[in-house]
């Protein structure tokens, strides 16, 4: 662990990680893509284990996009049993770091057992409440947008909707806006992720693979937050730089 500790007061509240990076990891090495995507699950628990620690409330992982089912057949297959597999072996480590997991995106594509697993993981970890972490799978910010629209249908065709209400209807409501993005791998777009949520966003991007990627990195992208001036649009004494 980083000898930094962050001040609670600006700790970020939801922090969203668009972990790219596993297949270069890989192939860097001449191994298969998929031992990278195991190499990374060790990462993923050092980072969430990190942010419980500091305070974040809310963490999302990009897990697996609607637009992911293009890679091959062996791949998916892996990274479905990957997520199977390490939500069942993880339980104690929800319960220790007080973490509840969700997830969003379209769940019933997902094969029969990761669905199942993701309900009992849910459910388990209903109770705990220091941490939510959630698993974005088969998740795209377009398509969680338009279901969001089917739900709100009546009220569209009225005409009577706010911004609250398509918050609503997303598939953790109270799930709030992300006041950080991070995006490894060295690419510096979203990709598809949290679209509407990360409307204010401080956008931190790095070259670091996320097998690579530490406690100090996300430690240090923390503190850099800290340092943003976030206007959320508005002005300061009357002026602004924008």
């Amino acid at each position: 662990m980083a000898t930094f500790v962050p001040d609670k007061m600006t700790v970020p509240v939801h922090v969203g990680i668009i972990m790219d990076g596993n297949g270069r990891w890989a192939q860097r090495r001449n191994l298969p893509r998929t031992a990278g995507h195991s190499e990374g699950l060790k990462a993923v628990k050092k980072v969430v284990a990190c942010a419980a620690e500091i305070g974040v409330k809310y963490l999302t992982l990009y897990t697996f996009s609607t637009e992911n089912w293009k890679r091959t057949e062996e791949e998916v297959g892996f990274l479905m049993g990957l997520v199977t597999r390490h939500l069942r072996a993880e339980y104690k480590f929800y319960k220790e770091h007080g973490i509840r997991i969700r997830h969003i995106g379209e769940i019933s594509r997902l094969p029969q057992e990761v669905q199942n697993e993701m309900m009992i993981a849910e459910e388990e970890t209903s109770g705990y409440n220091s941490m939510t972490v959630v698993l974005a799978i088969n998740y795209g910010g377009r398509d969680e947008l338009i279901r969001a629209i089917k739900r709100l249908s009546s009220k569209v065709a009225s005409g009577d909707i706010c911004e609250e209400d398509i918050s609503k209807a997303f598939d953790v409501p109270e799930l709030p806006d992300a006041d950080i993005i991070i995006r490894t791998g060295g690419e510096q777009r979203l990709s598809n992720f949290l679209l509407w949520q990360s409307a204010y966003s401080e956008l931190f991007f790095t070259d670091t693979l996320w097998p690579d990627f530490t406690t100090d990195d996300f430690l240090s992208i923390v503190d850099s937050f800290k340092k943003r001036d976030r206007r959320f649009g508005a002005v300061k004494n009357g002026r602004s730089n924008e």
